[in-house]
């Protein structure tokens, strides 16, 4: 069955609650935040075959803030990648869907990430690969705003910008909330956007939860020899009231009263098919 892109981003945000509550594990607040960038993506926009998770032809999709991997996870089950019910091993003890996002035996996921910074640098490698081998193929890549403050991104920034990866796309899931504070408090980004344009990337700023704006941001360009990078300004804990823009949920797992709650407020939010 075709579900919209808002039905996935409802049902990742539904697993990652199961997901996270079931295995005890951390980082809610940023799967949610991003549900509706991955929905996006994997709905929408992502060329990809489940059927053959290594076609030569896909989309590469890195998930460089790793420790939001359930949000990956229940997009590829939804998508077909694997069965539903694998979804309930995760966080497990020898279960491979890993808190951070493992690529081993997992169909569909490209890279093992969690250690931030890494996720953008091995993005420009891909992304210069497929454009010496003649490939059309596109390389996204979503990162977190706090990630934004390793030097690695700002140095893959500008190989990207100098070889020309037309065909690389940066998603910043800007919730403006890390680990133990904001963004602002911890090391200010702003003036985010200018940054980006001054290391001669092509960027938008988009409502992240916007799925119109997110899909006119990311479908494919023509005639720009600059890579995108796309600004999403987000909520974190995006769905849940009492998760959202609250830095308690990056490590908090939903429980009892809490798991409850929660769920009834995204049951209560599922919008009919599209």
């Amino acid at each position: 069955m075709i579900i919209s892109t808002q039905q996935l981003a409802n049902r990742i945000r539904r697993h990652a609650i199961h997901m996270t509550s079931s295995g005890k594990s951390s980082h809610v607040g940023s799967v949610l935040s991003m549900a509706d960038i991955v929905a996006v993506l994997y709905g929408k926009i992502l060329r990809k075959n489940p059927q053959d998770p290594r076609w030569p032809d896909r989309d590469r999709f890195l998930l460089s803030k790793g420790h939001a991997g359930a949000g990956v996870y229940a997009a590829l089950a939804e998508s077909g990648f694997m069965p539903l019910e694998k979804l309930r091993t995760h966080y497990q003890n020898g279960s491979d869907l890993s808190g951070h996002v493992s690529h081993k035996d997992v169909p569909g996921v490209e890279l093992s990430t969690g250690s931030l910074g890494h996720g953008l640098p091995v993005a420009c490698g891909m992304a210069k690969a497929a454009l010496l081998d003649g490939r059309t193929h596109r390389v996204f890549c979503v990162l977190s705003d706090g990630e934004c403050d390793e030097g690695s991104n700002w140095e893959a920034a500008l190989f990207a910008a100098h070889h020309k990866l037309r065909n690389l796309v940066a998603i910043i899931d800007y919730n403006k909330i890390q680990s133990l504070a904001s963004v602002a408090e911890t090391l200010a980004l702003e003036p985010f956007a200018d940054k980006w344009k001054s290391f001669g990337w092509e960027v938008i700023n988009v409502d992240g939860h916007d799925h119109s704006a997110l899909i006119a941001a990311l479908e494919p360009r023509v005639g720009s020899d600059r890579p995108l990078v796309t600004i999403a300004h987000t909520i974190k804990g995006k769905g849940v009231s009492f998760m959202e823009g609250s830095v308690l949920w990056h490590y908090r797992s939903p429980q009892g009263d809490e798991f409850k709650a929660a769920l009834r407020e995204l049951e209560a939010g599922e919008k009919p098919d599209a």
